[in-house]
């Protein structure tokens, strides 16, 4: 599976305002230019997320780091973690169990990490 920009945008995103956490809605235009993305890319990806926009116009996370799956962020921008189109598994069906299993660890190896997991990745990374 190729996770296209839109994909990894929305999650830098999402780690962007984790890390603004308890600050109050945070800028689009501040996210932008720390992630050096256009604010209109930017505009296109949020609209794909399930997030809560402040009354002035900035977004914070709508639920905790630990709640948040990388599957669920990756489903809302990619539309799901199959590695051969769908038409593929039909007209080959013996070449289906190797993208059908595929898929399911995938989705399997998403679905249990988490924004909190991401961050915490990061944050040993920079520190070792």
């Amino acid at each position: 599976m190729l996770v296209s920009t839109k994909g990894r945008y929305a999650i830098r995103f999402l780690i962007d305002l984790a890390q603004q956490g308890g600050k109050g809605p945070v800028p689009l235009k501040e996210i932008a230019e720390r992630q050096d993305v256009s604010k209109k890319y930017l505009e296109r990806i949020v609209s794909l997320l399930k997030i809560t926009r402040g009354h002035q116009g900035g977004y914070q996370l709508d639920r905790a780091p630990e709640l948040i799956s990388i599957a669920e962020v990756l489903a809302l921008t990619e539309g799901g973690f199959a590695p051969v189109p769908y038409e593929e598994l039909e007209e080959h069906p013996y070449t289906a169990y190797v993208w059908e299993n595929l898929e399911g660890a995938i989705t399997r190896c998403l679905e249990n990490m988490t924004l909190a997991d991401v961050l915490s990745a990061g944050e040993e990374k920079i520190t070792s």
